[in-house]
Protein backbone atom coordinates (compact mmCIF):
# COMPACT_ATOMS: atom_id res chain seq x y z
CA UNK A 1 0.00 0.00 0.00
CA UNK A 2 1.68 3.23 -1.34
CA UNK A 3 0.40 7.04 -0.70
CA UNK A 4 0.85 9.16 -4.02
CA UNK A 5 0.19 13.01 -3.37
CA UNK A 6 -0.08 15.73 -6.29
CA UNK A 7 -2.20 13.23 -8.32
CA UNK A 8 -3.58 14.99 -11.17
CA UNK A 9 -7.42 14.49 -12.75
CA UNK A 10 -8.35 13.64 -16.33
CA UNK A 11 -11.86 13.93 -15.46
CA UNK A 12 -13.03 17.10 -13.96
CA UNK A 13 -11.57 19.40 -16.87
CA UNK A 14 -10.25 22.26 -14.50
CA UNK A 15 -6.81 20.60 -14.02
CA UNK A 16 -7.46 19.24 -10.23
CA UNK A 17 -3.61 18.24 -9.53
CA UNK A 18 -3.81 17.76 -5.77
CA UNK A 19 -5.06 14.81 -5.30
CA UNK A 20 -3.80 12.26 -2.57
CA UNK A 21 -4.38 8.65 -3.76
CA UNK A 22 -4.21 5.35 -1.60
CA UNK A 23 -3.28 2.34 -3.96
CA UNK A 24 -3.17 -1.35 -2.55
CA UNK A 25 -2.74 -3.35 -4.89
CA UNK A 26 -5.53 -2.71 -8.01
CA UNK A 27 -7.59 -1.04 -5.43
CA UNK A 28 -7.45 3.01 -5.67
CA UNK A 29 -8.83 5.41 -2.66
CA UNK A 30 -9.29 9.32 -2.53
CA UNK A 31 -7.77 10.68 0.71
CA UNK A 32 -7.69 14.00 -0.23
CA UNK A 33 -9.13 16.76 -2.10
CA UNK A 34 -11.42 14.53 -4.26
CA UNK A 35 -14.71 15.49 -5.12
CA UNK A 36 -18.11 14.33 -6.76
CA UNK A 37 -16.78 14.19 -9.96
CA UNK A 38 -13.20 12.67 -9.72
CA UNK A 39 -13.72 10.38 -6.28
CA UNK A 40 -16.16 8.24 -8.10
CA UNK A 41 -13.67 8.24 -11.41
CA UNK A 42 -10.91 7.33 -9.22
CA UNK A 43 -12.29 4.90 -7.18
CA UNK A 44 -13.70 2.19 -9.60
CA UNK A 45 -12.85 -1.11 -10.01
CA UNK A 46 -11.73 -2.98 -12.66
CA UNK A 47 -14.09 -5.47 -13.67
CA UNK A 48 -12.98 -6.67 -17.01
CA UNK A 49 -8.84 -7.76 -17.64
CA UNK A 50 -9.05 -9.80 -20.59
CA UNK A 51 -10.78 -8.82 -24.78
CA UNK A 52 -13.90 -10.28 -25.59
CA UNK A 53 -15.13 -11.57 -29.00
CA UNK A 54 -18.69 -12.48 -30.06
CA UNK A 55 -18.89 -12.68 -25.79
CA UNK A 56 -15.61 -15.32 -25.39
CA UNK A 57 -12.20 -14.42 -23.52
CA UNK A 58 -9.28 -14.38 -26.23
CA UNK A 59 -5.83 -12.72 -25.92
CA UNK A 60 -5.45 -9.25 -27.11
CA UNK A 61 -3.69 -9.84 -30.27
CA UNK A 62 -6.65 -11.89 -31.26
CA UNK A 63 -9.34 -9.29 -30.43
CA UNK A 64 -7.18 -6.73 -32.15
CA UNK A 65 -6.89 -9.31 -35.91
CA UNK A 66 -10.50 -9.55 -34.75
CA UNK A 67 -11.26 -5.98 -35.21
CA UNK A 68 -9.17 -5.26 -38.15
CA UNK A 69 -10.90 -8.12 -39.67
CA UNK A 70 -14.46 -6.08 -38.86
CA UNK A 71 -12.87 -2.85 -40.71
CA UNK A 72 -10.96 -4.52 -43.60
CA UNK A 73 -14.05 -4.22 -46.36
CA UNK A 74 -15.82 -0.87 -44.93
CA UNK A 75 -16.24 2.28 -46.60
CA UNK A 76 -17.66 4.80 -44.03
CA UNK A 77 -16.76 3.43 -40.31
CA UNK A 78 -17.29 5.73 -37.78
CA UNK A 79 -14.95 5.94 -34.68
CA UNK A 80 -17.23 7.76 -32.14
CA UNK A 81 -16.42 8.47 -28.04
CA UNK A 82 -12.96 9.79 -28.72
CA UNK A 83 -12.76 9.58 -24.71
CA UNK A 84 -8.73 9.16 -24.67
CA UNK A 85 -5.35 10.94 -24.23
CA UNK A 86 -2.92 12.74 -26.63
CA UNK A 87 -1.84 9.40 -28.14
CA UNK A 88 -4.81 7.60 -27.68
CA UNK A 89 -5.82 10.35 -30.28
CA UNK A 90 -3.01 10.96 -32.19
CA UNK A 91 -3.81 6.44 -32.79
CA UNK A 92 -7.52 7.33 -33.08
CA UNK A 93 -6.57 9.35 -36.65
CA UNK A 94 -3.47 6.85 -37.58
CA UNK A 95 -6.60 4.35 -37.70
CA UNK A 96 -9.07 6.68 -39.34
CA UNK A 97 -6.63 7.72 -42.06
CA UNK A 98 -6.32 4.27 -43.06
CA UNK A 99 -9.37 3.06 -42.70
CA UNK A 100 -11.41 6.08 -44.16
CA UNK A 101 -13.26 6.48 -41.07
CA UNK A 102 -15.34 9.48 -39.91
CA UNK A 103 -14.10 10.88 -36.49
CA UNK A 104 -16.72 12.34 -34.03
CA UNK A 105 -16.02 13.45 -30.37
CA UNK A 106 -19.16 12.54 -28.03
CA UNK A 107 -19.71 16.01 -26.99
CA UNK A 108 -19.07 17.57 -30.29
CA UNK A 109 -22.58 18.76 -30.83
CA UNK A 110 -22.60 21.11 -27.86
CA UNK A 111 -18.87 21.73 -28.53
CA UNK A 112 -20.54 22.96 -32.10
CA UNK A 113 -21.99 26.13 -30.14
CA UNK A 114 -18.75 27.15 -29.81
CA UNK A 115 -16.81 26.34 -32.90
CA UNK A 116 -19.56 27.93 -34.95
CA UNK A 117 -19.54 31.54 -33.16
CA UNK A 118 -15.63 30.87 -33.05
CA UNK A 119 -15.22 30.33 -36.50
CA UNK A 120 -17.67 33.15 -37.12
CA UNK A 121 -16.70 35.71 -35.56
CA UNK A 122 -14.16 35.07 -33.27
CA UNK A 123 -13.88 35.82 -29.33
CA UNK A 124 -11.31 36.63 -26.47
CA UNK A 125 -11.31 34.35 -23.95
CA UNK A 126 -9.07 33.33 -20.42
CA UNK A 127 -6.97 30.59 -18.61
CA UNK A 128 -7.66 29.26 -15.53
CA UNK A 129 -4.63 31.16 -14.38
CA UNK A 130 -5.68 34.70 -15.00
CA UNK A 131 -9.24 33.82 -13.20
CA UNK A 132 -7.48 32.53 -10.13
CA UNK A 133 -5.03 35.89 -10.32
CA UNK A 134 -7.04 38.28 -11.99
CA UNK A 135 -11.02 37.88 -11.64
CA UNK A 136 -13.14 40.51 -9.72
CA UNK A 137 -16.94 39.74 -11.32
CA UNK A 138 -17.69 36.21 -12.46
CA UNK A 139 -20.95 36.01 -14.64
CA UNK A 140 -21.81 32.14 -15.07
CA UNK A 141 -24.27 31.89 -17.76
CA UNK A 142 -26.90 28.79 -18.09
CA UNK A 143 -25.35 26.36 -16.58
CA UNK A 144 -24.62 24.81 -12.71
CA UNK A 145 -21.47 25.97 -12.39
CA UNK A 146 -20.38 23.99 -9.36
CA UNK A 147 -21.80 20.72 -10.79
CA UNK A 148 -19.85 20.98 -13.89
CA UNK A 149 -16.92 21.18 -11.86
CA UNK A 150 -17.17 20.84 -7.59
CA UNK A 151 -13.46 22.86 -7.02
CA UNK A 152 -13.70 25.29 -9.36
CA UNK A 153 -14.71 27.85 -6.82
CA UNK A 154 -12.51 27.08 -4.42
CA UNK A 155 -9.49 26.90 -6.77
CA UNK A 156 -9.83 29.66 -8.93
CA UNK A 157 -12.13 31.82 -7.39
CA UNK A 158 -12.22 31.85 -3.18
CA UNK A 159 -8.12 31.03 -3.38
CA UNK A 160 -6.42 32.71 -0.59
CA UNK A 161 -3.72 34.40 -2.77
CA UNK A 162 -4.21 36.24 -6.13
CA UNK A 163 -1.24 38.11 -7.69
CA UNK A 164 -3.72 41.24 -8.68
CA UNK A 165 -6.50 40.54 -6.13
CA UNK A 166 -5.91 41.98 -2.74
CA UNK A 167 -9.09 39.84 -0.85
CA UNK A 168 -10.59 37.37 -2.95
CA UNK A 169 -13.57 37.17 -0.63
CA UNK A 170 -14.88 40.41 -2.29
CA UNK A 171 -15.42 38.85 -5.75
CA UNK A 172 -18.63 39.23 -6.99
CA UNK A 173 -20.59 36.01 -8.57
CA UNK A 174 -24.04 36.58 -10.60
CA UNK A 175 -26.01 33.38 -12.15
CA UNK A 176 -27.83 34.75 -15.23
CA UNK A 177 -30.40 31.52 -15.84
CA UNK A 178 -29.93 28.41 -13.89
CA UNK A 179 -29.02 28.88 -10.30
CA UNK A 180 -26.34 26.96 -8.59
CA UNK A 181 -27.31 23.85 -7.05
CA UNK A 182 -25.28 24.26 -3.49
CA UNK A 183 -23.18 26.44 -1.79
CA UNK A 184 -19.71 26.47 -3.52
CA UNK A 185 -20.58 29.89 -5.05
CA UNK A 186 -20.96 31.64 -1.52
CA UNK A 187 -17.83 34.01 -0.42
CA UNK A 188 -16.10 32.98 2.20
CA UNK A 189 -16.93 36.05 3.94
CA UNK A 190 -20.94 34.23 3.45
CA UNK A 191 -21.90 36.74 0.43
CA UNK A 192 -24.13 34.63 -1.96
CA UNK A 193 -24.05 34.78 -5.56
CA UNK A 194 -26.71 36.81 -7.10
CA UNK A 195 -29.25 34.78 -9.39
CA UNK A 196 -30.91 36.50 -11.90
CA UNK A 197 -33.34 33.13 -13.05
CA UNK A 198 -34.72 32.36 -16.40
CA UNK A 199 -35.56 29.73 -18.53
CA UNK A 200 -32.74 28.29 -20.33
CA UNK A 201 -34.15 28.54 -23.95
CA UNK A 202 -35.03 32.36 -22.87
CA UNK A 203 -31.35 33.12 -22.68
CA UNK A 204 -30.80 33.95 -26.08
CA UNK A 205 -33.58 37.18 -25.49
CA UNK A 206 -32.19 37.95 -22.11
CA UNK A 207 -28.48 37.82 -23.24
CA UNK A 208 -29.42 40.14 -26.55
CA UNK A 209 -31.33 42.83 -23.91
CA UNK A 210 -27.91 42.58 -22.12
CA UNK A 211 -25.61 43.37 -24.41
CA UNK A 212 -27.91 46.29 -25.87
CA UNK A 213 -27.46 47.78 -22.18
CA UNK A 214 -23.74 47.00 -22.29
CA UNK A 215 -23.71 49.16 -25.65
CA UNK A 216 -25.90 51.53 -24.11
CA UNK A 217 -28.96 51.08 -26.18
CA UNK A 218 -32.58 52.19 -25.16
CA UNK A 219 -34.83 49.32 -23.80
CA UNK A 220 -38.36 50.51 -23.51
CA UNK A 221 -39.36 46.95 -21.91
CA UNK A 222 -39.88 46.72 -18.33
CA UNK A 223 -38.73 43.21 -17.49
CA UNK A 224 -37.64 40.06 -19.92
CA UNK A 225 -38.31 36.68 -19.20
CA UNK A 226 -38.79 37.53 -16.24
CA UNK A 227 -35.86 39.43 -15.04
CA UNK A 228 -36.11 43.27 -14.68
CA UNK A 229 -34.26 45.23 -16.88
CA UNK A 230 -33.32 47.16 -13.86
CA UNK A 231 -31.17 44.52 -12.77
CA UNK A 232 -29.64 43.79 -16.31
CA UNK A 233 -28.99 47.30 -16.45
CA UNK A 234 -27.22 47.14 -12.98
CA UNK A 235 -25.24 43.59 -14.71
CA UNK A 236 -24.13 45.87 -17.57
CA UNK A 237 -23.15 48.79 -15.23
CA UNK A 238 -20.92 46.32 -12.78
CA UNK A 239 -19.04 44.81 -16.05
CA UNK A 240 -18.00 48.36 -16.37
CA UNK A 241 -16.69 49.00 -13.14
CA UNK A 242 -15.52 45.59 -13.13
CA UNK A 243 -11.26 45.62 -13.32
CA UNK A 244 -11.30 42.03 -14.85
CA UNK A 245 -14.67 40.46 -15.19
CA UNK A 246 -15.17 36.64 -16.88
CA UNK A 247 -18.03 35.55 -18.22
CA UNK A 248 -18.49 32.06 -18.28
CA UNK A 249 -20.77 29.13 -20.17
CA UNK A 250 -20.88 25.54 -20.97
CA UNK A 251 -22.01 25.33 -24.36
CA UNK A 252 -23.59 21.82 -24.18
CA UNK A 253 -26.03 23.45 -21.63
CA UNK A 254 -26.81 25.64 -24.44
CA UNK A 255 -29.53 22.70 -25.45
CA UNK A 256 -31.62 24.58 -28.01
CA UNK A 257 -31.82 25.28 -31.55
CA UNK A 258 -28.62 27.99 -32.90
CA UNK A 259 -27.53 28.01 -29.61
CA UNK A 260 -24.20 28.93 -31.16
CA UNK A 261 -25.62 32.47 -31.89
CA UNK A 262 -26.09 32.92 -27.83
CA UNK A 263 -22.16 32.22 -27.60
CA UNK A 264 -21.84 34.52 -30.55
CA UNK A 265 -23.97 37.49 -28.77
CA UNK A 266 -22.03 36.45 -25.47
CA UNK A 267 -18.53 36.54 -27.40
CA UNK A 268 -19.68 39.60 -29.25
CA UNK A 269 -20.66 41.78 -26.08
CA UNK A 270 -17.23 40.85 -24.38
CA UNK A 271 -15.70 42.14 -27.21
CA UNK A 272 -17.94 45.68 -26.52
CA UNK A 273 -17.03 45.52 -22.64
CA UNK A 274 -13.55 45.72 -23.71
CA UNK A 275 -14.11 48.92 -25.90
CA UNK A 276 -14.95 50.72 -22.28
CA UNK A 277 -11.76 51.07 -20.37
CA UNK A 278 -12.07 48.28 -18.83
CA UNK A 279 -10.99 44.13 -19.47
CA UNK A 280 -13.80 40.97 -20.05
CA UNK A 281 -12.91 37.73 -21.37
CA UNK A 282 -14.91 34.57 -21.72
CA UNK A 283 -13.98 30.96 -20.31
CA UNK A 284 -15.83 28.17 -22.35
CA UNK A 285 -16.79 25.14 -19.73
CA UNK A 286 -15.26 21.86 -21.05
CA UNK A 287 -12.35 19.23 -20.96
CA UNK A 288 -14.35 16.38 -19.41
CA UNK A 289 -13.61 12.95 -20.93
CA UNK A 290 -10.91 14.02 -23.64
CA UNK A 291 -13.18 16.43 -26.08
CA UNK A 292 -10.59 19.03 -25.33
CA UNK A 293 -7.87 16.59 -25.98
CA UNK A 294 -9.69 15.04 -28.92
CA UNK A 295 -10.28 18.18 -30.66
CA UNK A 296 -6.85 19.89 -30.13
CA UNK A 297 -5.07 16.50 -31.43
CA UNK A 298 -7.66 17.20 -34.32
CA UNK A 299 -6.62 20.73 -35.01
CA UNK A 300 -2.89 20.18 -35.08
CA UNK A 301 -3.15 16.68 -37.32
CA UNK A 302 -5.83 17.92 -39.59
CA UNK A 303 -6.52 21.69 -39.14
CA UNK A 304 -10.11 21.03 -38.23
CA UNK A 305 -11.42 19.79 -35.12
CA UNK A 306 -13.19 15.98 -34.59
CA UNK A 307 -16.47 15.67 -36.96
CA UNK A 308 -14.62 15.12 -39.83
CA UNK A 309 -14.25 12.01 -42.15
CA UNK A 310 -11.36 10.79 -44.07
CA UNK A 311 -13.20 8.72 -46.82
CA UNK A 312 -12.01 10.87 -49.69
CA UNK A 313 -8.52 10.20 -48.25
CA UNK A 314 -8.14 13.35 -46.89
CA UNK A 315 -9.87 14.71 -44.07
CA UNK A 316 -13.11 16.91 -44.59
CA UNK A 317 -14.75 18.78 -41.55
CA UNK A 318 -18.49 19.07 -41.25
CA UNK A 319 -19.85 20.00 -37.80
CA UNK A 320 -23.60 19.04 -38.70
CA UNK A 321 -23.56 15.70 -41.81
CA UNK A 322 -20.76 14.08 -39.94
CA UNK A 323 -22.55 13.09 -36.86
CA UNK A 324 -22.46 9.23 -34.98
CA UNK A 325 -26.14 9.33 -34.45
CA UNK A 326 -26.98 10.84 -37.99
CA UNK A 327 -24.73 8.65 -40.06
CA UNK A 328 -26.21 5.27 -37.82
CA UNK A 329 -29.63 6.59 -38.14
CA UNK A 330 -29.33 7.34 -41.94
CA UNK A 331 -27.84 3.80 -42.68
CA UNK A 332 -24.36 5.76 -44.18
CA UNK A 333 -21.78 3.93 -41.78
CA UNK A 334 -21.20 0.29 -41.93
CA UNK A 335 -19.30 0.20 -38.76
CA UNK A 336 -19.00 1.57 -35.46
CA UNK A 337 -15.57 1.86 -33.19
CA UNK A 338 -16.49 3.64 -30.15
CA UNK A 339 -13.33 4.37 -28.12
CA UNK A 340 -14.15 5.87 -24.06
CA UNK A 341 -10.95 5.07 -21.91
CA UNK A 342 -12.46 7.58 -19.18
CA UNK A 343 -16.02 7.16 -18.34
CA UNK A 344 -17.70 2.99 -17.89
CA UNK A 345 -20.75 4.58 -18.06
CA UNK A 346 -20.91 6.18 -21.60
CA UNK A 347 -21.89 3.13 -23.97
CA UNK A 348 -21.94 3.15 -27.51
CA UNK A 349 -25.38 3.85 -29.58
CA UNK A 350 -26.83 1.03 -30.09
CA UNK A 351 -27.03 -0.46 -33.45
CA UNK A 352 -27.04 -3.34 -35.52
CA UNK A 353 -23.75 -2.74 -37.33
CA UNK A 354 -20.46 -4.39 -36.75
CA UNK A 355 -19.11 -2.86 -33.53
CA UNK A 356 -15.49 -2.50 -32.14
CA UNK A 357 -15.52 -0.91 -28.15
CA UNK A 358 -11.97 -0.19 -27.06
CA UNK A 359 -13.16 1.41 -23.51
CA UNK A 360 -12.57 1.31 -19.43
CA UNK A 361 -13.18 -2.12 -17.68
CA UNK A 362 -16.53 -2.47 -16.38
CA UNK A 363 -18.59 -1.27 -19.52
CA UNK A 364 -21.79 -2.59 -19.56
CA UNK A 365 -24.03 -3.44 -22.68
CA UNK A 366 -27.33 -3.87 -23.46
CA UNK A 367 -26.09 -5.63 -26.82
CA UNK A 368 -22.78 -7.10 -26.67
CA UNK A 369 -20.37 -5.76 -29.05
CA UNK A 370 -18.30 -8.10 -31.49
CA UNK A 371 -15.17 -6.80 -30.18
CA UNK A 372 -14.49 -5.41 -26.66
CA UNK A 373 -10.87 -4.40 -25.68
CA UNK A 374 -10.72 -3.42 -22.39
CA UNK A 375 -7.89 -0.50 -21.70
CA UNK A 376 -6.23 1.27 -18.85
CA UNK A 377 -7.65 4.73 -18.12
CA UNK A 378 -5.13 7.34 -18.86
CA UNK A 379 -3.91 9.29 -15.91
CA UNK A 380 -4.58 5.87 -13.48
CA UNK A 381 -2.98 2.95 -15.53
CA UNK A 382 -0.65 5.09 -17.55
CA UNK A 383 1.01 7.92 -17.95
CA UNK A 384 0.00 10.28 -20.78
CA UNK A 385 -1.42 13.85 -21.00
CA UNK A 386 -4.78 15.64 -21.80
CA UNK A 387 -5.74 19.03 -21.98
CA UNK A 388 -7.83 21.22 -19.50
CA UNK A 389 -10.99 23.13 -20.50
CA UNK A 390 -9.18 26.40 -21.43
CA UNK A 391 -6.62 24.49 -23.81
CA UNK A 392 -3.13 25.94 -23.12
CA UNK A 393 -2.39 23.23 -20.47
CA UNK A 394 -1.75 19.86 -21.11
CA UNK A 395 -2.06 17.89 -18.11
CA UNK A 396 0.79 15.72 -17.48
CA UNK A 397 -1.19 12.27 -16.29
CA UNK A 398 0.33 9.64 -13.78
CA UNK A 399 0.43 6.51 -14.03
CA UNK A 400 -0.98 4.90 -10.16
CA UNK A 401 -1.07 1.28 -10.55
CA UNK A 402 -0.32 -1.98 -12.66
CA UNK A 403 -3.37 -3.35 -13.53
CA UNK A 404 -2.01 -4.86 -17.21
CA UNK A 405 -4.25 -3.41 -19.20
CA UNK A 406 -2.90 -2.15 -22.75
CA UNK A 407 -3.40 1.86 -23.70
CA UNK A 408 -5.92 2.68 -26.06
CA UNK A 409 -2.69 4.30 -28.15
CA UNK A 410 -1.54 0.45 -27.92
CA UNK A 411 -4.79 -1.02 -29.35
CA UNK A 412 -5.41 1.53 -32.32
CA UNK A 413 -1.81 1.50 -33.22
CA UNK A 414 -2.16 -2.71 -33.41
CA UNK A 415 -5.60 -2.56 -35.31
CA UNK A 416 -4.41 0.05 -37.34
CA UNK A 417 -1.07 -1.90 -38.47
CA UNK A 418 -2.85 -5.07 -38.56
CA UNK A 419 -5.04 -3.12 -41.51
Amino acid sequence: MIEITEVPSPFCGIGTDDLTIRVEGLSLKVIENGCAVNTPAFEQVITDTRPRVNGQEVDLDVAIEAAAALLKDTRLPVIGGCATDVNGMRGLLALADRAGAVVDNMNFTGARNNFLALQDSGWMNTTLAEVKNRCDLLVVVGTDLEAFAPRFYERYIWNKEAMFVEDTSSREVIYLGKAPSGSASTSPSGKHAQILACQTQDLPEVVAVLRALVKGQPITAKAVCGIAVSDLQALADKFKAAKYSVVTWAAGALAYAQAELTVQQLSEMIKDINNQNTRCSGLPLAGKEGDQTANQVCGWTTGYPARMRFSAGYPEYDPFLNDTHLLLANGEADALVWVQAFNSKSVPPETSLPTIVVARSGMVFTKEPDVFIPVGTPGIDHAGHAYRMDNVVAIRLKKLRDSGLPSTAEVLNGIEQAL
